[in-house]
């Protein structure tokens, strides 16, 4: 498609190229003060205050049009703040030009066919590696390395709902940002996909990357988030370890946490290691 390109620029980085500041050192992954976000006439966002540090895994929960994805959006420049301010790293997102935002932050979209737009493997993967100004190949060995046996010719549109995720994980991983950002990555998953995607999010967070994911998986949240962030009409109503919000939090909380609450497990694995 013609427009695809830049349509997956867009989704990779900021929508408006701007100059950009002199790169600095910055503490964290992602810094949010006092954000708010008017999308028409709806405040999407308010008073949102967050931080990511390197290597932690936040989970951003809440209902629907609670303001997860727009908080994502603004992460990745994809919208401007009405006040307040964003950072990814050293950048601004939505006055950062696509090309040096790449390696800041990636947002994994909602629907994986968003960012996918060749007609085969190799092309889509040749197409990352051009986007990231990365070394020919890079793109193809992570997604060998995620996901083996998909061939070259395979045409996106054929790959699996896992499969097709993890490609387009592959691609934004391919300018290896320090920040990633998922938007309800295991929605059409069966069970083998998401254990997949949960271990490969949790190598992520072991070698650095600062993960935010955008969830109704309270599972998925229950496994990787060091700390779960909950979102209502667009303001934040607790941010905490995941064990203390969702213990708190019924409606948010696995299974585990439901039959074994006040105890501060989550998952089979933590019960049957404190059992040992």
């Amino acid at each position: 498609a013609l427009g695809a390109a830049p349509r997956r620029r867009r989704l990779l980085g900021a929508k408006a190229p701007q100059p950009t500041a002199t790169p600095t050192t910055a503490p964290y992954a992602a810094e949010v003060r006092s954000l708010a976000v008017r999308r028409d006439r709806v405040q999407a966002l308010r008073h949102v205050d967050l931080t990511v540090s390197p290597g932690e895994t936040v989970a951003l929960m809440g209902r629907n049009g609670a303001g997860k994805s727009t908080l994502l959006s603004a992460l990745v420049g994809l919208v401007a703040p009405s006040s307040g301010t964003v950072r990814a790293g050293d950048a601004v997102p939505h006055r950062t030009a696509p090309r040096d935002l790449v390696r800041r932050v990636g947002l994994v979209p909602q629907e994986p066919r968003d960012l996918l737009y060749a007609d085969t493997v190799a092309a889509e993967c040749a197409a990352a590696d051009r986007d990231a100004d990365a070394t020919p190949g890079t793109c193809r060995a992570l997604l060998t390395e995620l996901l083996p046996g998909v061939t070259d010719d395979t045409h996106p549109r054929d790959l699996s709902e896992g499969q097709r995720l993890t490609l387009a994980l592959s691609v934004v991983l391919t300018a290896r940002p320090p920040l990633l950002l998922l938007d309800e990555p295991t929605r059409g998953l069966d069970y083998a996909a998401k254990a997949r995607l949960a271990g490969i999010l949790r190598g992520l967070a072991a070698e650095g990357h600062a993960i935010v994911l955008a969830t109704h998986d309270v599972e998925l949240a229950a496994e990787l988030a060091h700390r779960v962030v909950l979102l209502a009409e667009g303001e934040v109503i607790a941010d905490g370890p995941a064990a203390d919000v969702v213990v708190a939090s019924p409606s948010f909380a696995p299974q585990v946490a439901k039959v074994l609450a006040p105890r501060k497990w989550l998952t089979v694995a933590q019960v049957r290691e404190a059992l040992a």
